[in-house]
């Protein structure tokens, strides 16, 4: 048996999540039965990162276990050719057997496209967050980047955790958020060991929250001491949410995710994160 790693872009407007459900309109069953045509034989895929319903992904990463022998290319045009517009493999590469999809990676990163203005897009409907602001004002984002601050390092990030959250532990690292505003865009880059369920997403409610002004920067360092759902911002929309990339030791020498056909093409060039330990 050889184990194969992926790299999957899909947009997730029109899926019910990644995780395998009942009436099958998940990635992972769409994934795993384009695997099952090109390898004429069952296959289970293991992923990185969940996403949930509506969250699209630039940068997922699978494993699979199997006792067909192509080369790269043939993986990738070949699952491609089972696999509906929405989903695509970008990369194939053979692994050692101790690379995990999931177990094996030091980091994920997530991506935010938000637009703001007086009226909503059409055309970036399910692509882009959105919130209605009047003509001629903007989110404070230097508030926004001040309340990010408090984020960085090891904390336990239970006033930003979903109600059923499977995770042993809510604490984990943040090690980079970054904020760029362009003009009625702003565009976030969360980057931690590891993401808690809806955490980027509760996270947004409260920068967004702090960004209308509505509280202040400071407030984000008392959610996270006071550990308590229920007094952090609403959930924010799944629409402008990409896992972007995984990271993984660099004993394993995967490719870089493409962002050249994505709405963040160039966008935190100028702002590189910062290396972590983990991923040295």
């Amino acid at each position: 048996m050889t184990r194969i790693a992926l790299g999957i872009q899909y947009d997730g407007a029109s899926f019910n999540g990644w995780q395998s459900q009942p009436h099958r309109n998940t990635v992972q069953d769409t994934l795993e039965a384009a695997l099952q045509q090109f390898t004429g034989m069952p296959v289970a895929a293991t992923v990185a990162g969940r996403t949930d319903t509506g969250v699209h992904a630039l940068g997922q990463v699978v494993h699979l276990d199997t006792a067909l022998t192509r080369e790269p290319f043939s993986w990738v045009r070949g699952v491609n050719a089972f696999l509906p517009p929405s989903v695509a493999v970008q990369w194939a590469t053979p692994v050692t057997d101790d690379f995990h999809a999931r177990f094996a990676a030091t980091e994920r990163m997530y991506y935010y496209a938000l637009y703001t203005g007086p009226t909503r897009v059409p055309l970036l409907h399910g692509r882009a967050g959105y919130q209605m602001l009047p003509p001629g004002v903007t989110l404070d984002c230097t508030a926004m980047v001040e309340a990010a601050r408090h984020l960085l390092g090891e904390h336990d990030f239970s006033a930003f955790r979903a109600a059923d959250c499977q995770a042993r532990s809510p604490v984990k690292t943040c090690y980079d958020v970054t904020i760029v505003p362009r003009g009625q865009w702003v565009f976030l880059r969360f980057r931690a060991s590891a993401f808690l369920h809806h955490m980027v997403r509760n996270l947004m409610g409260c920068l967004v929250a702090i960004g209308r002004g509505r509280a202040g920067p400071d407030w984000m360092r008392e959610l996270l001491e006071g550990r308590d759902r229920t007094v952090a911002a609403p959930t924010f929309m799944p629409d402008g949410l990409y896992l972007a990339r995984v990271g993984y030791p660099d004993t394993f020498v995967l490719p870089e995710p493409d962002l050249a056909a994505s709405l963040f093409y160039g966008v935190f060039d100028a702002c590189p994160a910062p290396a972590s330990r983990s991923a040295a």
